[in-house]
């Protein structure tokens, strides 16, 4: 019997407002656009939908406000025609957008996350989308994230600085927590490997 599933992969917040940021440099996956084209590629051939996300900032004059130019998909990151492309205020990308209606339009009942940050817009996603019903699949390696001071680090403090505080969560530390909160309560965990490959077979 055929699998009448229906998927969508979210690709979050890959976007250039996060490279031209000091701490960038210290990313876990620089070629996080590479990483989630895998996704991408693999959705489009099994016919799930894809949907992109950019967070947005207005008004604020930093890198996610829009009329800093920064708003927009990484080189190398190509939507087609048809596929919805949200902009979206709150961490998780339901919030303040219609994705749960694209979704509902769509018939969707399984989420794929990948995007940038593994433990802030994508795990908030991931959890949200649990409450809602969904079933999850968290792909950490396609997830970028970078560094993550100590919450009483001041806020001009230097990449250099945050890298040499003992307290700062290295990416690592931060994929490791992110997973165990998430696996068995708000999604399953899959390699990249895993999941181009289970779309791709099915």
């Amino acid at each position: 019997m055929e699998d009448m599933t229906q998927t969508a992969l979210i690709v979050i917040d890959v976007q250039e407002s996060f490279r031209v940021r000091p701490n960038w440099k210290a990313v876990n996956h620089p070629d996080i656009a590479d990483r989630v084209n895998v996704l991408v590629d693999a959705a489009r051939a099994k016919g799930d939908l894809v949907v992109w996300v950019l967070h947005t900032e207005p008004g604020t004059g930093g890198a996610f406000d829009p009329a800093e130019g920064h708003v927009r998909l990484i080189e190398g990151l190509e939507p087609r025609a048809g596929e919805p492309i949200l902009h979206k205020t709150s961490h998780n990308a339901f919030t303040t957008t219609n994705l749960q209606q694209i979704f509902t339009q769509h018939g969707i009942r399984e989420v794929v996350i990948s995007g940038i940050r593994t433990e802030q817009c994508c795990e908030t996603t991931t959890r949200v989308a649990s409450d809602l019903g969904y079933d999850v699949v968290f792909v950490t390696e396609a997830t970028a994230t970078t560094p993550l001071p100590h919450w009483t680090t001041p806020a001009d403090a230097t990449l250099e600085e945050i890298l040499a505080d003992p307290r700062t969560l290295s990416p690592e530390v931060i994929v490791e927590r992110t997973e165990y909160a998430l696996a068995g309560r708000f999604a399953t965990i899959r390699t990249l490997d895993e999941q181009a490959g289970l779309v791709l077979r099915s």
